[in-house]
């Protein structure tokens, strides 16, 4: 009688605090960027001065994006200083238009089901699509961007994206030459911002419209919270704001983790009805002449 052995070979993947810094062509920090865990809803952000720190196995890859940079993919164990080369930027739908007399006000994106859910999203970007209607031709012009949060601190800062739509109807090119960041008060506050000066057309294909949590000092809280089961004590942190999602019916909707785009649509194929029910980011857009 023979016996077969079979030797089964694993592999430990620990993870590891990665510390790092990205910086540009001239040695410059980067603030602010985006730093996904490769295929993963995991990641963090680049402070203002363009350090940070992730906790990841060091085989894995990290996905570093910022809006007029070349998107950059990097095994974790060789990120200790990162250099992200510029980029010029196709801003079609960005015009410079003379001073307008603004007499009329167009509020979009408002939804029926006004009941609200709050995230911890992490450094993910959820994107609310906006189509363009004929009746927006006499309010073309994008003039503010509203948002609904809820936060524990004053001023927390986050970063709010303006795309074109590719295409396939993925969210497309920024619209922008430079980050939109802005910050939020304390308390469940719908806050609006001024994009008068920008001269935000709305595009005929639509726009989508992206919030992005910022996992940075200056958003976070820490408490002590004890674990039920060993009885130690453990710091959870916390990033702020949380985003307001609303519960609606869509054909699709875009997420940005892992260093791209994600679609999401209806997979029950039993289901006459071709939308599903998600949550979506409460962002209100106000259109003027």
């Amino acid at each position: 009688m023979k016996t077969v052995v079979f030797l089964f070979l694993f592999t430990l993947s620990l993870s590891a605090q990665i510390k790092g810094v990205v910086v540009d062509e001239n040695n410059q920090p980067i603030s602010y960027v985006n730093i996904a865990v490769e295929n993963e809803n995991s990641g963090t952000s680049s402070e203002e001065n363009g350090a940070f720190t992730i906790t990841v196995s060091e085989t894995k890859n990290l996905v570093f994006s910022a809006l007029g940079y070349e998107k950059k993919t990097i095994r974790a164990n060789q990120v200790q200083k990162v250099i992200l080369n510029a980029i010029a930027l196709k801003l079609d739908e960005v015009t410079v238009a003379p001073k307008r007399f603004e007499t009329r006000e167009l509020e979009i994106g408002k939804v029926k089901n006004e009941t609200y859910q709050a995230f911890d999203n992490g450094p993910k970007i959820d994107a609310k699509f906006f189509p363009y209607y004929s009746k927006y031709k006499k309010t073309k012009y994008i003039k503010q961007v509203s948002i609904l949060t809820d936060s524990e601190i004053e001023n927390a800062s986050v970063k709010i994206h303006f795309y074109g739509v590719n295409s396939d109807g993925f969210p497309g090119d920024e619209l922008l030459s430079k980050d939109f960041v802005v910050s939020v008060k304390k308390g469940v506050k719908k806050t609006f911002f001024d994009v008068t000066e920008l001269n935000l057309r709305m595009p005929k294909t639509g726009v989508f419209i992206g919030y992005e949590k910022l996992i940075i000092e200056k958003n976070k809280v820490e408490r002590e919270i004890q674990d039920t089961n060993t009885k130690k004590v453990l710091i959870q942190k916390t990033y702020y704001p949380f985003m307001l999602y609303n519960y609606v019916q869509r054909d699709f909707i875009f997420t940005f983790y892992g260093g791209k785009w994600n679609k999401q649509t209806k997979q029950d194929s039993n289901n006459p009805n071709p939308k599903m029910m998600v949550y979506e980011p409460s962002i209100n857009l106000v259109l003027t002449n």
